[in-house]
């Protein structure tokens, strides 16, 4: 594609920004920051249905999100039915079995203590839905050809913190959880060759029993640098 090329496929449109005063801004990025931190991962899922265009307001928001030249590299495959939850479940349970018996070193399992983790995953089969975003490694045109894309893990990454925010936003819980390795996610969900799972997150209520590692969230001077 030529200069010319390139110039005549940007066609801009107006920003519609809304500018809010200081002292609202600064209202609005408090009230965030407590709801946020009020947001925790959880174990423990209710089997209460949710309703399913929660779930699907819940991927708009994530697909707002940026990405390398757009190219938006990512499916989200929602999994409702009980059959295939189950064996997602037990696909999951073999690879974390021999993840925490043989191959994660042992200051791993120690970083993951504090976390009350294990390869037993209830919470796959408990919540009404799992959802695993997949990210396309590239893309392919209609004649089967690559088409290269760009920063594919960073945008799914941030993807994936707007679903969670969301999720959080509108009531409900999730966990970003990683099998390792996860191949067979892209086998039982029937995924195409340049896509490959990213996260699972199951979504749905924490049960009435639910609860939490105790744990603290770093300070902002710990995450923070001023320049």
């Amino acid at each position: 594609m030529t200069g010319a090329d390139v110039a005549a496929s940007y066609h801009p449109v107006p920003y519609a920004f809304e500018r809010y005063e200081p002292d609202e801004m600064r209202d609005r990025a408090r009230s965030w920051h407590a709801e946020m931190d009020r947001r925790r991962s959880v174990r423990q899922f209710s089997t209460d249905p949710v309703p399913r265009g929660l779930i699907a307001d819940a991927i708009r928001t994530a697909g707002t999100a940026p990405s390398g030249a757009h190219m938006q590299p990512w499916t989200f495959v929602v999994v409702g039915d009980p059959a295939l939850k189950a064996e997602i479940r037990r696909a999951a349970e073999a690879e974390e079995r021999e993840f925490y018996q043989r191959r994660a070193p042992q200051a791993w399992l120690d970083a993951l203590a504090p976390l009350g983790t294990d390869e037993v995953k209830t919470h796959i089969t408990d919540a009404p839905y799992v959802v695993v975003l997949f990210r396309h490694r590239h893309g392919l045109d209609a004649d089967g050809r690559r088409r290269p894309y760009y920063y594919t893990t960073e945008s799914c990454g941030i993807a994936a913190g707007l679903f969670i925010a969301a999720v959080h936003h509108m009531g409900l819980a999730t966990l970003p959880h990683t099998p390792s390795p996860m191949g067979f996610l892209a086998d039982l969900l029937d995924r195409p060759p340049n896509e490959q799972a990213f996260l699972l997150l199951p979504v749905g209520y924490p049960a009435h029993d639910a609860v939490v590692p105790d744990i603290a969230r770093r300070t902002l001077d710990e995450i923070s640098v001023w320049l």
